[in-house]
């Protein structure tokens, strides 16, 4: 996973929010950015024969990569032979299998890069499902947590889409990205690569960054409600409550994906955050201590990974793997109220909010409301966002960060049955940083 991006200075703040523009007027022109990302998973019978992956064969992975860093220097970085190594043997294994492989190059700091892309024959590829995840390791370590491990997770549930002759009805793609703890860029490059016609026939994008964690957290990712519930309702099944990733807010490789419009979904099991008393309570594991004590470090070694989450989370990966691509996707069948009026949001100042009015329900309002968000804006990290509900009550959506990157784009569910459904619902916006520019494009709420 990328390094955390250091609060901006006034003068790159500027330059940024400039590019990030271009990149908003671009991204608004392409068909890829209408792509809804609220779209709810219906779960077939068929997903139950998702497999059970042996952590064994993914531990050999890592102990492979393990090997390839020892030799090549203690590292797998972009630019070094053990990266190199790391996709060689990669996609050695995919082409035995029977996918078709393609390596892509690009050029960053002087060096090449390498992204490994590998399609599994079949399926329709106007509906492409796509896991990924980053095989690179900053140049201080092996990276085996970061990222061999979610590199291991789906490159097994690859090779066990290929033991089970998986005939899936939509196109199964995997990729592993080079040079993402230089900022993404090799997914970045892979992103801009497609023509709007191919990102458009991606229909999911799901990230697997750091799934081994030695004091591991459930993570699921929040940007999209219905593969969020789909990873949630895996794990509830195991008797695990999972909680929505904050951690890794514009900080992988599901980025790129998003800003093209491609909804995301994705696990992690946590970096350098500070596991709480209560996620201990939960999980087990130290509290007081870092999620994973030694994120971009040396010792982030074959010993650095916890068995049961690894396995926890590959067996989730294989779970979504054959749940997406046999399902179908179907609108949402609830009620929808959206407000599309613009509403500007001033730079570092008071509040605004946007109004929906809800009438002809009877009763509380879902416990699963589904809250639709688009703001426009340079600096996201920014923005404080509340639902107030009819009767004042106030739900926290998001909450200020050093999150760098454009826009609110997403789907959040908040426990609503507590409140009469009919009413003026609001959406309270406010910019608590300075320098930014931004407005509430639309917002909608699905009953």
């Amino acid at each position: 996973m990328t390094e955390r991006a250091p609060r901006r200075s006034r003068l790159r703040r500027s330059a940024l929010s400039a590019a990030a523009v271009v990149t908003l007027a671009a991204a608004l022109l392409t068909p890829a950015a209408a792509a809804s990302p609220t779209t709810p998973v219906a779960v077939p019978s068929a997903a139950a024969a998702a497999p059970d992956i042996p952590v064994a064969n993914v531990k050999a992975h890592l102990a492979q990569l393990q090997s390839i860093a020892t030799a090549n220097g203690g590292n797998r970085a972009h630019g070094r032979t053990g990266y190199k190594a790391s996709i060689d043997y990669v996609k050695a294994k995919l082409d035995a299998a029977g996918y078709t492989t393609t390596l892509k190059t690009f050029s960053y700091n002087g060096s090449t890069g390498y992204n490994l892309i590998a399609d599994w024959p079949g399926g329709d590829t106007s509906h492409v499902v796509m896991a990924g995840a980053h095989l690179d390791s900053v140049t201080g370590g092996p990276g085996i947590n970061d990222n061999g491990s979610g590199s291991a997770g789906i490159l097994e549930t690859a090779l066990a889409v290929s033991r089970a002759g998986l005939t899936p009805s939509k196109h199964l793609r995997f990729g592993w990205w080079g040079a993402e703890e230089y900022g993404m860029v090799g997914s970045k490059n892979y992103v801009n690569s497609l023509s709007a016609a191919d990102r458009s026939k991606i229909e999911t994008y799901l990230n697997f960054d750091m799934i081994g964690s030695p004091n591991p957290g459930y993570f699921t990712y929040r940007y999209d409600s219905a593969l969020d519930a789909l990873f949630r309702d895996w794990f509830a099944g195991l008797g695990i409550s999972t909680e929505q990733d904050f951690e890794g807010d514009g900080r992988s490789d599901h980025a790129p994906f998003q800003d093209a419009g491609i909804r995301v979904g994705g696990l992690f099991s946590g970096a350098d955050y500070t596991k709480t008393s209560a996620q201990a309570a939960k999980w087990g594991g130290t509290a007081g201590q870092p999620f994973d004590r030694c994120y971009h470090s040396s010792c982030d070694t074959s010993a650095n990974i916890n068995d049961t989450a690894l396995d926890r989370m590959t067996d989730a990966i294989a779970y979504a793997i054959w749940t997406l691509s046999a399902g179908s996707t179907t609108p949402p069948t609830g009620t929808v109220f959206e407000n599309t009026a613009d509403v500007q949001i001033p730079d570092n100042g008071a509040a605004v909010t946007s109004a929906v009015t809800v009438t002809g329900r009877t009763g509380n309002a879902p416990a699963a409301l589904q809250v639709g968000v688009d703001i426009k804006h340079t600096y996201r990290g920014d923005l404080v966002i509340d639902l107030v509900a009819p009767n004042g009550t106030s739900y926290r959506l998001k909450a200020s960060s050093s999150d760098s990157a454009p826009n609110v784009q997403t789907t959040y569910t908040v426990n609503a049955s507590a409140v009469a459904a009919n009413g003026t619902w609001k959406l309270k916006v406010q910019d608590v940083g300075p320098q930014d520019t931004g407005y509430i494009d639309s917002w909608k709420l699905t009953f």
